[in-house]
């Protein structure tokens, strides 16, 4: 089952591993970055391997069966 959350950035852009850590995806930082660099993330349906992707309004983050929407 498939689960949809809506990330509203307080200000823009966000590096991709810092949305994974405050939304609670990756217990930390350092797991946020592991997660990214070993393309368990994508980014706008394509794989992301670059922890600090700079995240905008728009974008739309996939890991596993979790949807993150990006809005500002």
């Amino acid at each position: 089952m498939s689960e949809t959350i809506q990330v509203v950035l307080s200000k823009s852009p966000v590096e991709l591993y810092k949305i994974l850590k405050f939304e609670g995806i990756a217990t930390s930082g350092a797991e946020a970055k592991m997660m990214v660099e070993q393309g368990m993330v994508s980014v706008n349906n394509e794989t992301e391997t670059r922890k600090r992707r700079k995240i905008i309004a728009g974008d739309k983050i996939q890991i596993d069966d979790i949807y993150l929407i990006i809005s500002d």
